[in-house]
């Protein structure tokens, strides 16, 4: 389903402004900052050599999982060199991610499968990470109890990431559409994996399987976000009128904020700072008592204004939502 939104959503900072760079990005509701003007210049540079080349999306992103798990290992050593070594490391990981993206929009090259790797690729930088921090802590006298926060920490982080990366593609849907989101539902995932056969799709079974899970659980936490895209999806099946898109727009665009600081950049601005004073275990809490609230934040809002649409569909005079 397209949106007939007309409304520009390029950059409009000192980055490069050719057309093929700012079709490289997603929208800037949804980009953040310090990627506009550091990763997506440089993912967009690596994007145009890997479009030359011949080198796939996805094989990018399985370059990036190396990178970043190498930077996990580099931070259980107690060295502030090797810890930069590995604080650049994960940066080119980063940039790496941002360029599979833009790659992929660069050359019509999207997919599912893309998507899910896209997605492991952080789940493996930073378990990687928790693990060196929690074996790090141990060596400088912690107890094995150190693990406790680590594993909520990283269980806070899978959840974080996994509505962080919802809310954007709720976002981008309602102004761009199903061509310009990757927003899934698992009442269609779960047909796709039903069809998939144990002994003849093993991996990809097994990938559909935990891709499922995943996107039920980001389901289960926004129960007022499932009730307004059904209803949409009955009211509206060949797109969203213009008023639509604008009023969700004007409303859903300042959560966006939050989407990005649980994300990647803010977390490993603090976890830097943490290696540099030689307290990496202070992330771990970082990521439980901050992160998280601003996560449940994040959340609730999100939940109003899905509550407040769903019922402005339900009760609106005929007339106010024209279908297309």
């Amino acid at each position: 389903m397209n949106t007939v939104s007309k409304t520009p959503d390029g950059p409009k900072t000192g980055t490069p402004t050719d057309s093929a760079f700012q079709n490289s990005l997603k929208s800037s509701d949804t980009e953040e900052q310090i990627d506009i003007w550091f990763y997506r210049p440089i993912g967009y540079q690596i994007a145009r050599f890997c479009a030359r080349v011949g080198i796939t999306p996805n094989t990018v992103t399985i370059i990036s999982i190396f990178f970043g798990v190498a930077a996990g290992i580099l931070f259980y050593d107690q060295s502030l060199a090797i810890n930069v070594i590995g604080m650049l490391l994960l940066v080119f990981a980063n940039s790496l991610d941002s360029a599979d993206g833009q790659l992929a929009r660069m050359t019509n090259n999207k997919s599912r499968l893309g998507r899910i790797l896209d997605g492991a690729a952080g789940d493996f930088w930073f378990i990687s990470i928790h693990v060196a921090i929690c074996l790090r802590s141990m060596e400088e006298g912690w107890t094995a109890l150190i693990w406790v926060p680590g594993v909520v920490a990283g269980l806070s982080h899978i959840v974080q990431s996994a509505m962080a990366d919802y809310y954007r593609n709720v976002h981008l849907y309602f102004i761009k559409g199903t061509s310009g989101s990757e927003l899934d539902n698992s009442r269609d995932l779960q047909k796709e994996y039903d069809q998939l056969s144990w002994s003849k799709n093993f991996w990809m079974k097994l990938v559909a399987r935990n891709y499922l899970n995943y996107t039920k659980l980001q389901e289960s936490i926004s129960p007022n976000l499932q009730q307004l895209l059904a209803v949409i999806r009955l009211k509206f099946p060949n797109g969203l009128p213009p008023k639509l898109v604008t009023d969700f727009r004007a409303q859903n665009k300042p959560l966006m904020k939050y989407t990005n600081i649980v994300q990647f950049n803010t977390r490993v601005l603090f976890l830097f700072l943490w290696l540099f004073i030689d307290q990496a275990w202070i992330y771990f809490f970082f990521d439980i008592f901050v992160l998280n609230p601003i996560l449940i934040y994040m959340c609730v809002q999100q939940e109003k204004v899905s509550r407040h649409f769903y019922q402005q569909l339900q009760t609106s005079r005929e007339n106010e939502y024209q279908a297309l």
